[in-house]
């Protein structure tokens, strides 16, 4: 575990980023490809871009495993070992994406990818085919390099991941506990290239308001299903203002929070009720997500909902699903190396921030396992016209790289890297 407490990233920086540049192009093809092998969701089929992945991991000569829960959603796993004791860092990204939408509000080919002005374009190029290329290129350098490393590095590229379903990351750490790993670095980026440490948690509510039959023309304040349920819903919408404070092992976010990443987040995203316009509605429904920053928990914004519903009386509160914030501490080790290899690689210190929506970083975190997204993505979200940075994806090459190499330093740390 040695190569944990030295550093490696500003060592080995010239030659790594050497190794990165030289590989633009392949990269970038491998974007293009993937990028043509549709993976939207809600069918989340992952067989084409898989395709893609075992290809190109094969032409350099590695042997990726193909695994999967569901025949139309196969993970990729492929994994070296050093020989030399150390740790094990897992490379983990998602090849599902998320859907279009309506075509026409695309300026862009949703399909094809496009380079101008230094974005390269396409349905799901942040979200993540990019990030996606990046980790492929990055464990084919180390790989090659591998006499320059200790431990174990694996990398495995999930599906189902834009739904937080059961096929991808979770499918492979409940079948086979040595994908746990030491560390995790997952390529999904927070926007702006930093670095996450935390992310927010989620908390979804079903709110459902009755009251008793009756005529409009009777009804009073109160007296309907859809005036309790506005009632309460007006309520929640006033917490939107609402800010935390970092927990002390990640006070740092509380310098780079911006305007969302410590405040609570609420959106009613859903609502329907009443029968007919003149008839007092007995009952109105409306299902509402809550995204909550690292300081506060979602059992007691639980809590907080019921007893308003109760106060208001008429409405029942079912949680549909939830999972605290999460992260990881800025001193660990593997926050340390990425701060390193960013600072080498970029020039500057990537800032620490909080990522707004749920990644399989939170997976690993459940379980006690150290890890961070850093990726290209270039927005705090990916959607509609969906762009990254070309600079910013041949420079995660090289991060990922020289963060590996201060992680899973061997005794060759300072040796000059091979190109691919």
């Amino acid at each position: 575990m040695a190569g944990w407490l030295m550093s490696a990233a500003s060592e080995n920086a010239a030659d790594i980023k050497s190794v990165a540049q030289a590989q633009r192009q392949e990269l970038l093809g491998l974007c293009a490809e993937l990028v043509s092998a549709r993976s939207p969701q809600p069918e989340g089929d992952t067989t084409a871009p898989v395709r893609v992945l075992s290809a190109f991991l094969e032409k350099h000569g590695l042997r990726p495993e193909i695994r999967s829960a569901t025949p139309t959603k196969p993970n990729i796993v492929c994994g070296f070992d050093t020989g030399r004791p150390g740790p094990h860092l897992i490379l983990n990204g998602h090849m599902d994406t998320l859907n279009p939408g309506d075509p026409s509000d695309w300026l862009v080919p949703i399909y094809q990818l496009q380079q101008q002005a230094g974005r390269i374009t396409g349905l799901g190029i942040g979200n993540m085919k990019a990030g996606v290329a990046a980790l492929a290129m990055a464990y084919v350098g180390l790989s090659r390099n591998r006499a320059a490393l200790c431990g174990k590095i694996t990398l495995t590229l999930v599906a189902d991941e834009v739904v937080f379903g059961p096929d991808g990351t979770a499918f492979l750490l409940d079948g086979d506990e040595s994908l746990l790993g030491d560390a995790v670095i997952n390529a999904e980026g927070p926007g702006g290239m930093n670095l996450a440490i935390a992310e927010k948690g989620l908390l979804w509510l079903s709110i459902e308001a009755t009251a008793p039959p009756g005529q409009g023309m009777l009804s009073q304040q109160g007296s309907s299903a859809i005036a309790r349920l506005s009632k309460l819903l007006a309520s929640l919408d006033q917490w939107n203002d609402e800010q935390s404070a970092p927990p002390p092992d990640v006070a740092v976010l509380a310098n780079n929070a911006g305007e969302h990443g410590l405040r609570l987040s609420v959106n009613a995203g859903t609502i329907s009720g009443g029968s007919f316009v003149s008839q007092v509605a007995t009952r109105a429904v409306a299902e509402v997500d809550f995204r909550v920053p690292p300081g506060m928990k979602i059992d007691k914004i639980m809590k907080r909902v019921c007893a308003l519903a109760e106060q208001i009386g008429g409405i029942k509160v079912t949680r549909i699903k939830g999972w605290d914030p999460n992260w990881t501490a800025i001193d660990s080790e593997l926050c340390t190396a990425m701060l390193d290899a960013t600072a080498a690689i970029r020039g500057e210190a990537a800032r620490s921030v909080v990522r707004l929506p749920a990644s399989d970083a939170a997976r690993w975190r459940a379980r006690g396992i150290p890890a961070i997204c850093y990726g290209p993505q270039a927005e705090l979200a990916s959607g509609v016209n969906d762009y990254v940075y070309e600079e910013d994806v041949v420079d995660c090459v090289a991060v990922y790289m020289a963060a590996a190499a201060q992680i899973c330093g061997g005794e060759g740390r300072g040796a000059t890297w091979l190109s691919l």
